[in-house]
Formats: structure tokens, C-alpha cells, sequence
């Protein structure tokens, strides 16, 4: 057996693999040449816990929840679903009837849920074991066991009674280093790791060269998307997946910013009745996006859902450099198709770009987003949306969509019409 060695990476995708086919701690084991009760202690090591829910149905834990028709706990008398369908108003912290399950076969090995047959119809929370989360956990702590002061009290103060006072007098590190390396033993790096961190008497300050130099600004780290992820969703393939797909709506996703790293809006827009949806997000992530979409998925239900948006049109920005978690589900069932524009090509989506024109009238160019709440957003919307478009024969996108879908999935969606003469496309709206 391969004893005191760590997991790789690949052997951790081979437990992941194996916990889905069932396979015991021993057979893994025997694969890897690793003791089985190594194999157990990495599982439970590094499990994720996941409140996910299941298909079409919020994450519920209630032990009664299958036969529960409770409703209105939230206080909402015009909500017509039952609680424990509620992903808005969790019944576990309204409900006193809640009575908290656990799955009993968490209790024994495998500990978690990757190969279980009743995963996708189970709301119950979710333990499992990934190969990518593990390895991340493992990276993290082998560098946090790295960091820090090597050091016993003892050679601290003798290296403090040596370095302070040849520092104070002027000498640099390497000069005392060059002479003195047989009683330091330790490299210049971490000496000045040591003298930066406040370990010695001496300080920072008396080291003059440091001090005249100053502390380099560190370069902000960018986000860098992996381009894979675009793979089979050009432009040119979006082209050709319409040419093959007639007809099927298109919505164009952006993202409308305020000022660098406060709040930023997500907007959704229908091509066709030029209807647009926003949504204001903390910070312009992947996970955000990610986010919304399983929210709508929910709200609207997985059939409205995938009628609605069975194209997505986006930019190369990172907030959507995931688009496999756009696509598909929690249960991994495919709910639309996601591609990318042309980079530096804002007009192959010129229809969501003039849309936001009129959001600008509303919330000029740099004003900050960050104290508007989810209700501004979506009152300013219903003033977009209700304004009289003269290619729409004068008509409303609200009056428009509401032809092609049904007025019921705007009222899910949030949306009313307002009155032509209340409409307001003024920073007023809001009271800016």
C-alpha cells in the first residue's frame, strides 16, 4: 500500500466515481492501495453539505412535509401554494408543527448521498463528497500549515539578540547573513518575513533601504475566464443553432453597472415583445446570476421556465463564465441553451442595448446602485415595460408579451402596467 502519501487529485475523482457506483470503502481501497479507513476519514473529511430540494420542489426537511397542506403561515392570504412548496418563506422557521428529519442512511458508510437512487426526488439536505472541493479543502489547509512563524521562543530571542542590534546600527540583512550564517541558519527571506511581522526588536525602520523603498502595491488580482466554457457557444454556433431551431424566443442577458463594485443589475431581455426583466445583484458574480435563474426556474415552474427562455444571448463577461449551471437544473435536466456574442461586439444583442437606454433616463450613468432594493428595480421596470413603442404598432411590451404568454405569468414574474400618463422615465421615479 502507498502509506504515508497524500491523495492526488485523480484519486480523489476516483472515490468521487466510485461513490457513485456504489462501491465499498474496501473496494475503493484495494483500487487506490489505501487502507479503507483512509478512504472513510477523506469522505467525512471533506463532506458539503446542500440544501437543494429536488425537482420542482424547494429544499424541506420537515418530517410531516409530504402530507402537509398547511398555508398562509407567512402571512400572504393571497399565495395559493402550500408552505412546504415555498422557497421565498422556508415553513421550517414558521411552521410550530416543524419537526426536523434527517436521512438514516447518512448514519452509516458511504456517509453520503453521490450514488443514492432517491437523490433526485429527495428534499432532504444533501451530503456530498466532490473530488474538486476536496482537493480545494486539502490545498488550503496544507497552505495554512505552511504560513506563519517557524520559530520556537527560545530561537527567537537568541536571533533577536543577535540581528536588533547590528540592524540598529545600519547593517542590512544580507551583510549580517553573510557573516553570521552559521549562527543564523535561516535564509534572508524569511528573516525579513520576520522583522516585517514585528517578531524582533528591531523593526522595519531601522532598515533604511526598506523604508525609502516602501511597500510595492500589490496588483489587484483579475478574474480570468476559462474560454472553454465557450466552446460550442459562439456566435457563429448560435447562428447556426437558429438556422437549425426557427422561431424559438431569444432573450439577451447584460449587465448594467453603477459604480466599480457596489450593486450591479442583471437584465433579461425578450426580443420580441421588447419586454425586459432586471434584477439587482450585491456584486457582479458568476454565482449570482447563477442564482437568479434557479429562482425564476422555481417561480415559474420548470415548463413555463423552459417556454420562456429557450435561448440566452450573452456578453464574454465573467458573471456568466458558467454557463453549464445557466442550463441546467439542480437535477441536471437541460432548461435552456446559453451563447456568447462576438467579443468588442455589443450590437449582435443591439436590442437589450437600446432597452437600457431608457434605463438610463431613469438611473443616469455612474450613479451608484447600492441603495436601491429588488422593489425599486422592479418599480422602474413596470414604467419601462409600459412605455409605448412606435415598431410595436404603439402598443406596450407589457400589452404584447401579455398577448404571447398570458397576463398570469407577468403577475408571477412581478410586473404591472402602469398607466400611460403615470408613466415616468425621470430620475423622480426614484428619487434621485
Amino acid at each position: 500500500m502507498n502509506n504515508n502519501r497524500h491523495l492526488l487529485q485523480e484519486e480523489r475523482s476516483i472515490i468521487e466515481q466510485r461513490l457513485m457506483e456504489i462501491e465499498s470503502f474496501k473496494s475503493i481501497g484495494r483500487e487506490l492501495g489505501k487502507d479503507p479507513t483512509t478512504i472513510a476519514k477523506e469522505v467525512r473529511s471533506h463532506i458539503q453539505f446542500r440544501k437543494t430540494g429536488c425537482y420542482g420542489k424547494p429544499f424541506n426537511n420537515c418530517l410531516n412535509r409530504k402530507d402537509c397542506t398547511a398555508q398562509h403561515l407567512c402571512g400572504n392570504q393571497k399565495c395559493n401554494r402550500y408552505c412546504n412548496f415555498c422557497n421565498s418563506h422556508p415553513c421550517s422557521s414558521l411552521c410550530p408543527e416543524y419537526h426536523q428529519e434527517t436521512c438514516l442512511r447518512l448514519s452509516k458508510s458511504p456517509y453520503v448521498c453521490n450514488g443514492c437512487e432517491d437523490r433526485r426526488s429527495c428534499t432532504l439536505e444533501k451530503r456530498i463528497y466532490s473530488a474538486v472541493h476536496a482537493q480545494r479543502e486539502y490545498e488550503a489547509v496544507r497552505s495554512e500549515s505552511r504560513q506563519g512563524v517557524q520559530l520556537t521562543e527560545e530561537d527567537a530571542l537568541r536571533l533577536d539578540s543577535l540581528l536588533s542590534p547590528l540592524l540598529m546600527k545600519g547593517q542590512s540583512l544580507h551583510h549580517i547573513c553573510a557573516n553570521h550564517a552559521d549562527e543564523i541558519m535561516l535564509n534572508e527571506r524569511s528573516l525579513y518575513n520576520y522583522v516585517d511581522n514585528g517578531i524582533f526588536t528591531a523593526r522595519n525602520i531601522d532598515m533604511p533601504r526598506i523604508v525609502r523603498m516602501g511597500r510595492r502595491k500589490k496588483k489587484k488580482d483579475s478574474f480570468k475566464v476559462d474560454k472553454k466554457c465557450r466552446i460550442g457557444r459562439t456566435y457563429q454556433d448560435f447562428l447556426q443553432f437558429m438556422t437549425e431551431h426557427p422561431g424559438l424566443p431569444i432573450v439577451e442577458m447584460d449587465s448594467v453597472e453603477g459604480r466599480k463594485g457596489g450593486k450591479v443589475l442583471l437584465t433579461l431581455h425578450f426580443i420580441i415583445p421588447q419586454l425586459m426583466l432586471a434584477f439587482i445583484r450585491d456584486a457582479n458574480t458568476s454565482q449570482s446570476v447563477i442564482d437568479i435563474f434557479n429562482r425564476l426556474y422555481l417561480e415559474l415552474y420548470p415548463d413555463t421556465f423552459c417556454g420562456l427562455f429557450q435561448v440566452l444571448l450573452g456578453d464574454n463577461g465573467s458573471e456568466f463564465s458558467n454557463p453549464s449551471a445557466i442550463e441546467r437544473d439542480l437535477q441536471n435536466n437541460q432548461r435552456t441553451r446559453v451563447f456568447y456574442c462576438d467579443p468588442q461586439a455589443p450590437f449582435q444583442k443591439g436590442a437589450a442595448e437600446n432597452n437600457h437606454a431608457l434605463i438610463r433616463r431613469i438611473i443616469p450613468k455612474g450613479t451608484s446602485l447600492d441603495r436601491f432594493t429588488q422593489e425599486d428595480i422592479t418599480l422602474m421596470m413596470n414604467h419601462v415595460n409600459s412605455y409605448g413603442r412606435a415598431n410595436l404598432g404603439d402598443k406596450t411590451p407589457y400589452e404584447v408579451f401579455a398577448s404571447l404568454y398570458g397576463e398570469d405569468i407577468l403577475r408571477r414574474m412581478g410586473i404591472e402596467l402602469i398607466p400611460p400618463d403615470k408613466v415616468t422615465l425621470r430620475p423622480s421615479l426614484l428619487k434621485i
